[in-house]
């Protein structure tokens, strides 16, 4: 959790294939800890071919049952469904927007937002932002991305910097 934090957490990101990861991780991530799916993730990314998205939207019942017996990742038939149709849906945005990347980022405005919290119980589990990215994805046909799940995914990716202000990762991420 500390080399992900002190390396990941919150550093934006612009590539398509990792916000697609993360986003599947996230929708993973729902009802269990941050931890256990980090230290799954090597898993995932084996088993969802290093989150090609174009592969993973073509994904069939045969591979829905391999994945459903991969003990290295979470085997919930509905999360797996989730990122199957998020893969299509994540298609689907790029032929419009030219990449998730541009769609996702236009909800904070093209720059990440600045937090300035002092305390863990400052940062809020969803924003009105985070609600209204969570009400867009869903009508585009995405699973498992209601407010919370966007609000982190957008930490993760740094489209906010939710760092406290004492931490050192706090000025190295803007």
């Amino acid at each position: 959790m500390i080399q992900y934090h002190d390396r990941e957490w919150g550093v934006p990101q612009h590539d398509d294939r990792v916000l697609f990861e993360f986003l599947v991780l996230e929708g993973a991530q729902a009802g269990l800890s941050w931890s256990t799916i980090l230290q799954k993730r090597d898993n995932y990314r084996r088993a969802f071919d290093n989150f090609d998205v174009r592969k993973v939207a073509r994904y069939d019942a045969r591979k829905v049952t391999k994945l459903l017996a991969d003990a290295g990742i979470v085997r919930n038939r509905l999360k797996i469904a989730a990122a199957i149709q998020n893969a299509k849906a994540f298609l689907a945005v790029q032929r419009e927007f030219g990449s998730f990347d541009t769609y996702s980022w236009r909800f904070v405005g093209g720059h990440p937002v600045r937090s300035a919290w002092k305390t863990l119980k400052q940062i809020p589990a969803r924003t009105p932002v985070s609600d209204a990215m969570s009400k867009d994805l869903l009508a585009r046909g995405f699973k498992f991305v209601g407010p919370t799940i966007c609000y982190a995914h957008m930490q993760a990716v740094g489209m906010v910097n939710d760092h406290l202000v004492d931490c050192l990762r706090y000025e190295e991420v803007d």
